[in-house]
């Protein structure tokens, strides 16, 4: 027994240690990122306006600048007769957030049935009277916690609500990367579309399933939409409540098929090792693999864990793009001029394994060209990341990567 409790000593004490110079990395990196700085400059980024595209019969409007995006949301809002489906994960008390709370409000006072449901948690220091409506508003607030005692532990009712839905009169739909705030307006890259036609009615599905059978107690239950057949426009969902989580294999299932090319934008590229085994395999057959992320982002531990893959990437011929001075948010992919997807899911484990999530699939030559000159255009705003210039980074950087290389599995 006294060479056991030794040893389990010794496992306790080398787990302390380890854990402390996580800890003393992690506050590393912070400090480095933050110290100092009261603001983000001003930022300026090239945007397109909102183009129009048709896919299977359905007219789909891609989004790359906030403002634009909050403007045509408003005036569905405010043209809307019938019912409103509202879904968000952030969504900020500022004026652009009491813009939007106005105007769903407004709706309901003339007739309009409208159903919000938001993140708690992602809210938590947006003041609790914003989120006070008045009784012929319906609201699901998707708790902290989906269930107490032992039922915390449990990875089903763990999930955020990271999605992002709007749809009005079951004919107009968004769905995107955008959350509700001025930050986002003007100051963040990301990307949306909106959804015209019978594919609508699969964004109505997405909101009526997980408001009727998601966490959150009791609340009204709405009527189930009919769908119509269309393989051309899918509408994706990661639900943690029954460990389903498709985007991921629908990414795999993609890259995969690659012939000629492959143009990802992400906020957070934190890829398992079967993603980026399949990038790299894509690479390795000519695929022309480009990937942009941010040079910074607003989690600048993601940053430092995104830098995992960097190595094996760079040295198989995938190229990184930084996007500079702005945060990009986006999480879209298009490839081989055929086959795009646009949605709220990072190639992370918490998007990909974690959170609600929702994604649309979209087999489209038109919309592929629409997303293809998006990132063209985002390229004006990025510096290539090159193999040579990655090895200059200093012993410091390269030795916090491999401390924090564990915690990859978690974010």
């Amino acid at each position: 027994m006294g060479e056991r409790a030794r040893l389990g000593r010794l496992a306790v004490a080398a787990a302390t240690l380890a854990f402390g110079v996580e800890a003393a990395v992690i506050s590393g990196i912070y400090a480095a990122r933050y110290s100092g700085r009261k603001h983000r400059p001003a930022a300026t980024f090239p945007v397109l306006p909102p183009v129009d595209t048709d896919a299977a019969g359905a007219e789909i409007t891609v989004y790359t600048y906030g403002k634009d995006l909050y403007e045509d949301m408003l005036t569905a809002i405010a043209d809307a007769r019938e019912v409103i489906y509202f879904e968000t994960f952030i969504w900020k008390g500022d004026e652009v957030g009491q813009t939007f709370k106005d105007a769903l409000i407004a709706a309901a006072e003339r007739g309009v049935k409208v159903y919000i449901t938001y993140d708690t948690f992602a809210n938590l220091v947006v003041r609790p009277p914003f989120f006070q409506f008045p009784p012929s508003i319906a609201v699901r607030r998707h708790p902290l916690f989906g269930g107490g005692g032992l039922h915390m532990l449990d990875p089903r009712n763990a999930g955020r609500d990271h999605r992002k839905i709007l749809v009005v009169d079951h004919t107009t739909g968004f769905v995107g990367g955008y959350n509700i705030g001025a930050l986002y307006e003007r100051y963040w890259r990301d990307t949306h579309v909106r959804l015209l036609g019978p594919v609508v009615a699969e964004l109505d599905f997405a909101f009526v399933d997980h408001w009727n059978s998601g966490p959150g107690g009791y609340r009204p239950q709405l009527p189930v939409p009919t769908r119509s057949w269309e393989p051309r426009v899918t509408v994706h969902r990661n639900l943690p409540r029954y460990m389903v989580y498709p985007i991921r294999n629908m990414y795999l299932e993609a890259i995969d098929r690659a012939t000629s090319r492959i143009m990802l934008t992400h906020a957070y590229f934190i890829p398992d090792p079967d993603l980026t085994r399949s990038l790299l395999n894509a690479a390795e057959r000519g695929v022309e693999v480009s990937i942009i992320v941010p040079d910074e982002s607003n989690h600048a531990l993601a940053d430092w864990m995104s830098r995992g893959c960097y190595d094996d990437l760079l040295a198989g011929g995938v190229k990184l793009y930084l996007y500079q001075n702005a945060m990009i948010h986006s999480k879209t992919a298009t490839i081989d001029g055929v086959w795009s997807t646009v949605g709220t899911a990072n190639l992370d484990r918490l998007s990909l394994a974690g959170n609600y999530e929702i994604n649309v699939e979209i087999f489209s030559a038109e919309v592929a060209q629409t997303l293809e000159q998006v990132f063209a255009n985002d390229l004006q705003n990025c510096a290539e990341l090159s193999e040579a210039r990655w090895r200059t980074r200093s012993v410091a950087a390269r030795l916090s990567e491999r401390v924090i290389a564990p915690l990859r599995a978690l974010v």
